[in-house]
């Protein structure tokens, strides 16, 4: 079967947002789990890189936030998206985590990984289609401040997904339908994720190829999680690259 796409992560893989997502998760939560301990919960334990890693890396926002809080076996009321930022809800938590990565983004800008850049150009002047599908609602703002947002076809987000209803990873729901919007299957299709989340969303999907970018120095679990193949960088990897992973599978 011949390779037609190629459906790209965001964070992490194209875009240098993963630290700024990492940093307004830990800012927000730190901030809760002392005020948590205040009211005489637990005493206060950091959020840390393998929390973010574990809980909450790929997840769409909230149910980022439900998972870590029940890590920690705090149980706070899911709420509403609409709740405002001091709220004691997921929603609120969430809510709070967005406006600090938001805030980050607008006084600092993104970088981007060139050598994803390089690639996805190279995928389309071989006439393979690419579109991005990524669980964060801005999505859309990092890729216009990075000025990618022409090379994409497709932009399936968690602001897509909501209004959708699609299921959040794992589950391949948002990969299915870029796949979908490219007039693709996943059987003709690649998904390219650094998070274990995202390996296994892409597996769900039945995606013929599904390639881990292994930023976290977690090539181990993302092949444990399904990723067919496993890179720490894109770099020297052309679209004839991808299409020989894409033969040699199944």
């Amino acid at each position: 079967m011949e390779l037609k796409a190629v459906i790209f992560d965001l964070d992490g893989v194209i875009t240098k947002t993963a630290k700024v997502h990492a940093a307004a998760w830990k800012a927000m939560f730190d901030e809760y789990l002392r005020l948590h301990e205040e009211r005489g919960g637990d005493p206060f334990r950091e959020f840390t890189t393998a929390d973010y890693l574990k809980y909450v890396d790929g997840k769409p926002r909230y149910k980022g936030v439900a998972s870590f809080l029940e890590s920690r076996g705090i149980e706070l009321p899911f709420g509403d998206p609409a709740d405002p930022e001091d709220a004691e809800t997921v929603c609120g938590l969430g809510n709070r985590k967005n406006t600090k990565f938001v805030e980050v983004l607008n006084t600092k800008g993104v970088e981007e990984y060139g050598s994803t850049v390089a690639l996805i150009k190279d995928l389309l002047t071989a006439g393979i289609k690419v579109g991005v599908a990524s669980s964060s609602k801005n999505c859309q703002l990092v890729l216009q401040k990075a000025g990618l947002e022409q090379y994409f076809e497709t932009r399936v987000d968690g602001v897509v997904s909501y209004e959708l209803g699609l299921s959040g990873k794992p589950e391949g729901d948002i990969f299915v339908k870029a796949a979908e919007n490219l007039g693709c299957v996943p059987a003709e299709s690649v998904v390219v994720e650094d998070a274990v989340s995202g390996v296994q969303a892409g597996r769900n999907g039945e995606f013929r190829l599904v390639i881990g970018v292994a930023r976290e120095d977690n090539i181990k679990e993302l092949q444990e999680n399904g990723a067919h193949v496993v890179i720490e960088d894109f770099e020297g990897v052309t679209a004839d690259t991808v299409k020989q992973w894409f033969a040699q599978q199944k």
